[in-house]
């Protein structure tokens, strides 16, 4: 293999960057070839030599910058320098690199792409002193998105004290509350946080009993409704005195319950925010 030349059309040059054969040496030469196709194939390789990737994080190409962006074998300073990268496409694929370091995630912390501290916030694995930052980002939709994924409790306790409502709600999906903090918001001021719990969390039965009688309906109405509600409290409900949700608990389906009640999990730059569209702009 070290008599490869780098010649043949754009087919065989990209075959030849995808080869598992093909040499380091060769792979440098590709990593400057005319054609961002070929350019991409090297840049994603893990095996790629990091003489190639130094220039490739530098690419004028997207496609390129971003395959470097989500290779596991791309540096801390290509990752450093990626993740401040003009694009967010190439920013946002640097988050879910494996490679990502907590120096890589500290700059990620203090950027000025909200979504990017977003899904800084949705890291299972996220450093205290970071989620501390985190927890009082300017923007509600970053604290919601830490509030649904964090699995520290100390976080979720001062979580529970957000103003923000919609913060509120990221906590009442997050499977990892304990039940002292179900039954604080099971008893939250905001009728749209109890309703998001009710169709999210499984809770204790005398929280259960206080929210068959809940001042507001719709939260009765996601009660009735969702798949995780015991039969014998949605048979109480079928009684009760607003209509809709009487008939919610009368015409219960389990077969289409789950899909309609059970709330969708957050996706890396395609998300959605509990009860609102994350728009996941760059800028903020």
């Amino acid at each position: 293999m070290e008599n490869q030349q780098v010649t043949g059309d754009i087919d065989v040059r990209v075959a030849l960057a995808q080869d598992s054969e093909t040499a380091p040496e060769v792979l440098y030469k590709l990593a400057s070839d005319p054609s961002s196709q070929v350019r991409a194939v090297v840049a994603a390789r893990p095996d790629a030599p990091a003489e190639a990737l130094r220039p490739l994080a530098r690419d004028y190409d997207r496609d390129v910058r971003e395959a470097v962006a989500r290779n596991p074998s791309a540096s801390q300073g290509n990752l450093l320098r990626l993740v401040a990268d003009a694009d967010r496409r190439v920013r946002w694929a640097v988050a879910a690199n494996p490679a990502c370091d907590v120096a890589v995630r500290e700059v990620m912390a203090k950027a000025h792409d909200k979504e990017l501290r977003g899904l800084l916030a949705e890291s299972q694995a996220l450093e205290p002193d970071l989620a501390a930052v985190l927890i009082n980002d300017v923007s509600p939709e970053v604290r919601e998105r830490l509030a649904s994924h964090t699995n520290d409790p100390e976080v979720i306790a001062t979580m529970l004290k957000d103003r923000t409502v919609r913060v509120r709600k990221g906590l009442a999906i997050n499977t990892r509350t304990s039940p002292e903090q179900r039954h604080a918001l099971a008893r939250d001021s905001s009728p749209d946080v109890r309703a998001v719990l009710v169709r999210a969390l499984e809770l204790a039965e005398d929280d259960l009993k206080a929210l068959v009688t809940d001042r507001s309906a719709e939260v009765r109405r996601s009660l009735a409704s969702s798949s995780i509600t015991p039969e014998h409290i949605r048979k109480q409900l079928e009684n009760d005195a607003d209509p809709a949700v009487a008939q919610e608990a009368r015409g219960y389906q389990p077969s289409t319950a789950a899909t309609r009640t059970t709330p969708a999990a957050p996706r890396p730059a395609h998300r959605r925010a509990v009860g609102k569209r994350f728009p996941g702009k760059a800028a903020r």
